[in-house]
């Protein structure tokens, strides 16, 4: 049977107490700069990993982080969760992932299990059906550290960080008039997310900034994400079944756009000129082209754990919150 090294096995090889010993692996200031090196040495020698029940129990503490996102296959999303990981692990946290697949039920579900499992907080993003908070805003009440990134719920008092919305809806519009397009959908994610107002407000504004009325049947909200089967091809067959068809869309979202290129492709309108929100690798690759604008996900998962980790670590209750708006950048197709 498996038995894992224990501080008193490491206390009794290296002849000190286990005290001596469980300082030094928490680098205490009391202990020696040459006694941690060689407790520390000898803990790495022989793979050393603290008993993380042990230290939950003794520190109240689980040293573990809940993650929830709509989809870990968006590209998005797994950019931002590799930034999450970045700083988590480098802090000594663990991070367990769940999936909301954009479902109000699933997103309550999974806040819940990851309480349940005594995570010291959550970072979350928004499901694109979730209208009703009050599965978050019980925990935040009962004392669960939560910080919001990408989709946020601008009403919690917490941290936040999402990116400037605004500003690349209104680039990627501006690049499509400016590209001679003056019948410009919008493709938009469900209306109650943060992130569907800010990408209309700078899709609005570029369509003002160049005296092109804006014409509500040219929207379509996508209230499931694109999650629901044919949920984004429906809302592309109205809009190219519209007496003034559009020739361009502006799409709010990377799931969206994957749906939006495949309906233009499926109902034989790749003349349409298409940009919109999406972090893909691949982006040069996708017939028809998109030119897409770019969130800085990976620092918005680094800076989200950071400011969860300063609210768990944090001595006494935190009161003051920032909400971090990080820079897009756009990339034209041509």
């Amino acid at each position: 049977m498996f038995k894992p090294v224990t501080i008193k096995d490491i206390a009794k090889e290296l002849k000190l107490s286990t005290s001596t010993v469980s300082r030094a692996l928490r680098g205490g200031y009391e202990i020696s700069d040459e006694t941690k090196k060689l407790v520390l040495d000898y803990a790495e020698k022989i793979n050393f990993k603290r008993n993380p029940i042990a230290l939950s129990l003794k520190e109240r503490r689980s040293y573990s982080i809940g993650i929830v996102v709509c989809e870990v296959a968006n590209v998005f999303f797994s950019q931002a969760i590799d930034g999450i990981e970045s700083i988590a692990y480098s802090k000594g946290y663990n991070t367990i992932i769940s999936q909301s697949h954009d479902k109000y039920e699933r997103e309550v579900i999974n806040m819940e299990h990851l309480a349940n499992r005594s995570v010291d907080g959550i970072i979350i993003s928004l499901a694109a059906e979730t209208k009703n908070y009050e599965h978050i805003e019980k925990l935040h009440k009962q004392g669960l550290p939560i910080v919001f990134f990408d989709r946020i719920l601008e009403s919690m008092q917490t941290h936040k960080v999402t990116s400037n919305n605004v500003k690349g809806a209104f680039e990627a519009t501006e690049y499509l008039i400016k590209k001679g397009c003056k019948k410009i959908a919008h493709l938009a994610n469900s209306e109650q997310l943060s992130i569907t107002a800010q990408r209309q407000i700078g899709y609005k504004d570029a369509l003002t900034k160049h005296h092109i009325p804006f014409k509500k049947e040219y929207v379509r909200y996508c209230e499931h994400g694109g999650s629901m089967k044919d949920e984004v091809e429906q809302a592309m067959i109205s809009l190219l079944n519209l007496p003034e068809k559009p020739d361009a869309i502006f799409v709010a979202s990377d799931r969206l756009s994957m749906g939006c290129l495949a309906a233009l492709k499926k109902h034989h309108s790749e003349n349409i000129i298409v940009a919109g929100f999406s972090n893909s690798d691949v982006v040069e690759l996708f017939s028809p082209s998109l030119s897409c604008v770019r969130q800085p996900a990976f620092e918005m998962g680094q800076i989200a754990t950071e400011m969860l980790i300063s609210i768990i670590e944090a001595k006494y209750p935190v009161e003051e919150f920032e909400t971090r708006i990080l820079d897009t950048t756009f990339s034209p197709i041509a």
